[in-house]
């Protein structure tokens, strides 16, 4: 294929909207190929080496996000049945689920308070603006409720959307040597700790763990997207950073 070949396609893809589609599924390929070659270091995260090569990508070429959106909403409209899938792991672990119960819906109650509670203290006695902590307060959920939630309680939903990727990447870097550390080895417990905290980004790192922790992490975001907009007002109120 020679440079006038590669140029027409270029031209073509640019004017479609399979230019947002092709992109996105080539930064995530060279994500990918990125973490293999580092022998499957957890640093070497694929979301965030594509977020990387598409934020380049668009800049270099002064392409506008809307243009690159109309293509690449396609994967995020699969978005929604590959969250339903999680349900096929998870039903395999159905015994264990039961088993565990009781002590996981309090870990969740714990980590949803916990989680909201540190995150808009700590941002204040920094000297983060009240509308940066309460962008914060919902991090921990998955994109499109934490981005509700937040303009629910008056924080930024757009600051909040980079908040929560950049929560999700953390913990997918950062989460299986943490586990490590404090020597937690049950792929249940693990799984739950990071679907709560890492959401989306992190159950994808735990089913490359195991489809136990995977499917365990599943459960988790899907709690803390169930709960957490539930509870995170009435305790922001309580902490007085609500009225």
């Amino acid at each position: 294929m020679d440079s006038f070949e590669l140029l027409e396609i270029w031209v073509y893809l640019a004017e479609s909207p399979l230019l947002g589609l092709t992109l996105t599924l080539l930064a995530y390929i060279a994500g990918v190929r990125c973490y293999q070659a580092s022998g499957g270091n957890p640093l070497v995260n694929p979301v965030a080496i594509a977020i990387i090569i598409i934020m380049l990508c668009l800049a270099l070429s002064g392409t506008a996000f809307q243009t690159y959106f109309e293509g690449a909403q396609f994967v995020h409209f699969l978005l929604g049945p590959a969250t339903v899938a999680f349900a096929v792991p998870l039903y395999q672990q159905l015994g264990r689920l039961r088993a565990l119960a009781l002590p996981m819906f309090v870990g969740v109650l714990g980590g949803v308070l916990a989680g909201t509670a540190s995150s808009v203290v700590l941002a204040r006695l920094l000297g983060a603006s009240t509308d940066t902590a309460l962008s914060l307060a919902p991090k921990s959920m998955t994109t499109p409720i934490a981005m509700g939630v937040s303009e629910h309680i008056g924080g930024l939903p757009s600051l909040t959307a980079v908040l929560v990727i950049s929560t999700g990447i953390i913990g997918a870097s950062f989460g299986t040597r943490l586990f490590a550390l404090l020597r937690i080895e049950d792929d249940a417990v693990k799984g739950i700790a990071m679907g709560l905290n890492a959401h989306g980004i992190g159950t994808a790192r735990a089913f490359q763990v195991s489809p136990q922790m995977g499917a365990f992490s599943g459960l988790g975001m899907a709690l803390m997207a169930f709960i957490g907009p539930l509870i995170v007002p009435s305790l922001l109120s309580f902490l007085g950073f609500l009225d």
